[in-house]
C-alpha cells in the first residue's frame, strides 16, 4: 500500500509530489503531466501572470519558471509575456527532476477500502493508498451555458476543447464570455483568418492595467504592493493570505471565490482583440437551434431588444464552477459523505487541505471555496503543497498508531463540519 496517490499531475499535483518526495513520504503520481496546458490550450496563447508569480512549488524554492527560462535562452521578465509552449515545458522539466516517474494513467474510481483507499485506472489494475489528494485541476469543471445544452455535437464547444484554431479560418464563430480566455481565444481566431464576434452579458470588457515596476518608490509600493495575483492591497490580501480567508464564515468565503479577480483581459492583449474582433456587450443567449450546419444564436440585449446571429460554431470561454458532484472519478457514496461548504458545492478542508473523510486530501479549484480566489491559479500550489503534505504526515502517523480496532475509520472533522458515518 502506498503512502500516497496523487490524482493529477498538473502544478498542484506535481508540486505536492515534489513536497512528499523531500519529506519521505512513499508518493505516487497518476495523470498526464501539464495535460490542461499541453492538451487544452491553443497555440499562440501567452500566460497571463507574471513568470515570478508561476513557479510550481519545490521545498527551498528550487526548480523556478526563470531557472528553466536561463538555461534555455528564454525572457522570463515582469512585465513581458511568456508563450503557454514554454510554461507547459517548464512544468515537464520540473516533473523530471522534483518527482518520481509520473504515471500517464487515467484514474476512473477512488474509493474508502479498509483505513485507506482504493485506486482504479482505465490502463491496469487497481492501487492501494494509504491517502490520496485530489488535484485534478480545472477540466472536469468546465462551465456550459444551459442554452448550448441541447445542440448537435459539433455546433458548439468549451474554449478547453481546442488546440488549433487554424480549422476555423473563413468561418463565422461566436465566442461567449469576457475573460481572458474569451478576449485571447477571439483575438487568435481572428489571426488564424477565422471571423469572430465576441458575446457578453457583460456591458463592457475590464481590461488589466500595465503592471507597475518591481522596483519603484517604497510610497508607491506601499499604496499599491505587488503580489502573485496582481497589484494592490485587496489583491494582495488574496493571494498571500489564504489562511484567513478559511477562517471567514461559509457564506461569505464562497462569495469570495466567486466574485473576486472577476473576467478580465491582459493588457498585452488589448490591441490585438479591438482590432480585429467585433463584439457584442450586453447580450444574453436565450435560445440556440440548429439550422443545417449552421447555429442560430438568439439574443437579447440589455434594453431588451431581440438579436438573432448566424454562425458556423459557438466556442463557450465561459470559464470552470468547481463542483464535487461533477468529480466523476470520487465514488458516490464518498462525495455524499464528505462535509461541504455553504451551498454544498465543494469540500470543507482542515488547514492542511484534509476533507471530513480521514485520508482524503484536495487541490487547486475544489479548494477555492476553503482558501479563496489564489486557488483558481498557479501562485496557489505555492501555498498548498507544504501545507498539504504536513497534513498528509500527520495523517500517516494518526494512522500507524494503534487504534485498538479494526475496520473503517470513523471520518474526521473538517472546520466546521460534522462526523459522518461509515460507507459500509
Amino acid at each position: 500500500m502506498d503512502d500516497l496517490v496523487v490524482v493529477g499531475a498538473g502544478p498542484y499535483g506535481l508540486s505536492i509530489a515534489a513536497h512528499a518526495v523531500a519529506a519521505g513520504i512513499g508518493v505516487r503520481v497518476l495523470g498526464r503531466p501539464m495535460a490542461s496546458w499541453r492538451d487544452h490550450m491553443p497555440d499562440g496563447m501567452y500566460l497571463k501572470s507574471e513568470p515570478w508569480s508561476s513557479n510550481l512549488s519545490a521545498p527551498g524554492g528550487r526548480h523556478t519558471l526563470a531557472e528553466y527560462c536561463a538555461g534555455r535562452g528564454l525572457s522570463a521578465e515582469h512585465g513581458r509575456p511568456l508563450p503557454i509552449g514554454a510554461f507547459s515545458a517548464y512544468g515537464m522539466w520540473f516533473a523530471r527532476r522534483a518527482v518520481p516517474e509520473v504515471e500517464e494513467v487515467t484514474v476512473t474510481e477512488v474509493t474508502p477500502q479498509g483505513d485507506g483507499f482504493r485506486i482504479r485506472t482505465a490502463e491496469g489494475p487497481p492501487l492501494l493508498a494509504r491517502t490520496v489528494a485530489v488535484a485534478v485541476g480545472v477540466m472536469p469543471f468546465a462551465r456550459h451555458p444551459g442554452a448550448l445544452r441541447e445542440l448537435p455535437p459539433g455546433h458548439y464547444s468549451h474554449s478547453s476543447a481546442h488546440r488549433d484554431l487554424s480549422r476555423f479560418a473563413g468561418r463565422e464563430v461566436a465566442v461567449m464570455g469576457a475573460g481572458q480566455a474569451a478576449l485571447e481565444t477571439a483575438a487568435l481566431l481572428a489571426e488564424s483568418g477565422a471571423r469572430p464576434c465576441l458575446v457578453a452579458r457583460r456591458a463592457r470588457i475590464d481590461w488589466n492595467t500595465v503592471p507597475p515596476p518591481l522596483e519603484r518608490p517604497a510610497l508607491e509600493a506601499l499604496r499599491r504592493p505587488h503580489s502573485g495575483l496582481g497589484s494592490g492591497w485587496r489583491t494582495w490580501a488574496w493571494s498571500e493570505l489564504p489562511w484567513a480567508v478559511r477562517r471567514l464564515p461559509a457564506a461569505r468565503r464562497e462569495r469570495i471565490a466567486a466574485t473576486a479577480l472577476g473576467p478580465a483581459g491582459a493588457w498585452w492583449l488589448r490591441d490585438r482583440f479591438e482590432r480585429s474582433v467585433p463584439t457584442l456587450l450586453g447580450h444574453r443567449v436565450h435560445r440556440a437551434v440548429a439550422v443545417g450546419d449552421r447555429t442560430r444564436l438568439g439574443l437579447t440585449s440589455a434594453a431588451g431588444e431581440s438579436v438573432v446571429l448566424d454562425v458556423a460554431h459557438v466556442i463557450a470561454a465561459t470559464g470552470f464552477h468547481p463542483e464535487l458532484a461533477r468529480l466523476g472519478l470520487l465514488d458516490a457514496r464518498l462525495r455524499a459523505a464528505l462535509d461541504t461548504v455553504g451551498s454544498g458545492g465543494t469540500p470543507e478542508l482542515s488547514p492542511g487541505f484534509e476533507s471530513s473523510w480521514p485520508g482524503l486530501f484536495f487541490a487547486g479549484l475544489l479548494t477555492a471555496p476553503s482558501f479563496g480566489p489564489s486557488m483558481r491559479f498557479v501562485h496557489g500550489a505555492g501555498f498548498t503543497a507544504g501545507r498539504l503534505v504536513k497534513g498528509v504526515h500527520r495523517r500517516l502517523g494518526a494512522r500507524r498508531r494503534p487504534t485498538g480496532s479494526l475496520g473503517t475509520p470513523r471520518p474526521a472533522r473538517a472546520g466546521a463540519g460534522h462526523p459522518k458515518t461509515s460507507l459500509r
